[in-house]
């Protein structure tokens, strides 16, 4: 009986001491579980549409935290609760879209988004993390034009890219080429491009490209022409002939494009049938008293115009000057005269 006492005695503190050592291992286990805290914050992303993107969440605590996502104030659906869905949570509690989705009328991808971690002892709230849409669009606000100049003046062209996010870059390319930028005369600023002291070699078809990270659109094509003002080769020069003699003047130029010329006598085109014109030059067959005065070789392109002039003196046939060109000289000096006799008087008026 007394051995019974003792064994009871024996299993009654035996039990007290299993559960105090139950109580002391659960109370340790709870004092070293912790509440969540975010390692790991999201950032800012800008993401073309159609293409996959994550975006980060990392949290520790003890138990696990369990991780959603918000958008805009609104929890996120993933895959966990509509199979069907294009947004996945990860086992690291990272949000990845498969694909961007981006319309006109819905954006459902578009917005502010936050993770928030949770266990039985609390939650905790990541930054917030916007996700923007990248977009080009396809027109042009201004597409550049044709410019024709002449050699060594400068060349601009202007073009404003289409609207996008980000602000797209612009660049220029001659013959699908990219313009190089370290020629000291090309400069682009906002979407001009200005080409100082051009050259023949400048000349081409020129393109405005527009880039961000959605890809790249191409302006409208516009055609540079660099052009050679026309200079003379050879000018005419003064002559003189006696009447019925024949006369020939000559004048050759150079220019792109090829200048045209024209004759003209004291500022009045030249008559056919009178006179003989063959490209360069002006020949009459028999000249006449009549036929005496200034004649002049006007060449003209595209981009400029260029004259040179010479005085045809004809004299009778004893080789004395012509009624016509005696009354020339005559007037000559009058003129010269009264010039002179000016100045005198602008010099005692001063």
């Amino acid at each position: 009986m007394h051995a019974q006492g003792e064994h009871a005695n024996f299993l009654q503190k035996d039990s007290r001491t299993f559960y105090s050592l139950v109580s002391f291992l659960g109370s340790r286990l709870r004092q070293e579980d912790s509440p969540p805290r975010i390692i790991e914050h999201p950032s800012d992303l800008i993401v073309s549409k159609g293409e996959p993107a994550t975006l980060n969440c990392k949290a520790e605590g003890r138990p696990t935290p369990t991780v959603e996502w918000y958008k805009d104030g609104e929890r996120v659906e993933t895959d966990r609760e509509n199979p069907r869905s294009h947004r996945m949570l990860l086992p690291s509690g990272s949000l990845f879209f498969l694909r961007i989705v981006h319309g006109r009328r819905s954006k459902p991808d578009d917005g502010n988004y936050v993770c928030i971690a949770r266990n039985y002892l609390g939650e905790a709230v990541s930054r917030n993390a916007s996700l923007e849409v990248a977009l080009l669009r396809d027109d042009f606000r201004q597409n550049p034009q044709d410019v024709v100049v002449a050699v060594g003046e400068t060349a601009s062209f202007e073009c404003q890219p289409p609207r996008g996010h980000p602000e797209p870059t612009v660049f220029w390319r001659r013959d699908k080429t990219q313009l190089d930028l370290k020629d000291d005369r090309i400069m682009v600023r906002g979407g001009k491009l200005t080409i100082s002291n051009t050259k023949k070699s400048d000349t081409g078809i020129y393109v405005c490209v527009a880039s961000n990270m959605v890809g790249e659109r191409e302006s409208e094509k516009a055609q540079l022409s660099v052009y050679e003002r026309p200079a003379f080769m050879q000018r005419p020069v003064n002559q003189v002939v006696l009447v019925d003699e024949s006369v020939e003047f000559r004048c050759q130029v150079h220019g792109d494009p090829p200048p045209a010329l024209r004759w003209k006598k004291e500022d009045v085109d030249v008559p056919r049938g009178r006179y003989d014109r063959e490209d360069s030059l002006l020949r009459i067959k028999k000249a006449s008293v009549s036929d005496q005065g200034t004649f002049t070789c006007v060449a003209e392109n595209r981009v400029g115009k260029a004259e040179a002039s010479a005085y045809l003196t004809i004299r009778g046939t004893d080789g004395y000057l012509s009624l016509c060109d005696q009354r020339q000289t005559s007037a000559n000096s009058l003129l010269a005269k009264r010039r002179q006799q000016g100045e005198q008087f602008e010099e005692v008026g001063a």
